[in-house]
């Protein structure tokens, strides 16, 4: 059994991205994992000062929703990101939160195994290429980790427009295989 952590970086309800995210955690679920869903929607997420003092004392200046979801975050075995694609790369709420777990690199986490799920109003590799690389800046900052695996899903810009397409199976059948 593995912690798994999902992250939802969508703030729209009935996200596309949210419903591949779903997918993900049922999948893993019925595998026999503990899964952990946490939506970015309703958080206060400051953005990062730049100050640096993380480095040296391990936490943030901001008091804000962030050092719960890096406790979390730094207890997984395998952590997943879900993310509407907008202007060929991840959301404003993603790239925050990344910024603002700097202070995760100087402390002992589990995780070595992320995923990446992704969706957007185009189609085509070129249009989430730019998000995967900037989550690979990310993974890159920590020994023994790496991208698993991608689900992108284009062509879907209403909500819940994801419904009835054929990459929630895959990224249920992911999660099963976590």
């Amino acid at each position: 059994m593995k912690n798994v952590v999902v992250i939802s970086t969508s703030l729209r309800t009935n996200s596309n991205s949210d419903a591949l995210a779903k997918q993900f955690e049922k999948g893993a679920k019925e595998a026999g994992n503990q899964v952990e869903f946490i939506s970015l929607r309703g958080k206060n997420i400051g953005f990062c000062l730049g100050c640096l003092s993380c480095q040296s004392s391990g936490s943030c200046v901001i008091q804000d929703d962030v050092s719960e979801i890096m406790e979390k975050v730094l207890k997984a075995d395998v952590v997943v990101w879900a993310t509407p694609i907008y202007y060929y790369e991840m959301s404003g709420q993603m790239k925050t939160l990344i910024d603002r777990l700097n202070p995760m690199y100087s402390k002992h986490y589990h995780f070595k195994d992320v995923y990446f799920l992704a969706t957007a109003t185009e189609d085509g590799d070129y249009v989430y290429e730019k998000a995967v690389n900037g989550l690979q800046g990310w993974i890159d900052c920590f020994d023994g980790v790496s991208l698993k695996e991608v689900v992108f899903c284009g062509n879907v810009t209403s909500p819940n427009e994801i419904k009835n397409n054929s990459k929630l199976q895959e990224a249920y059948e992911m999660g099963k295989q976590v």
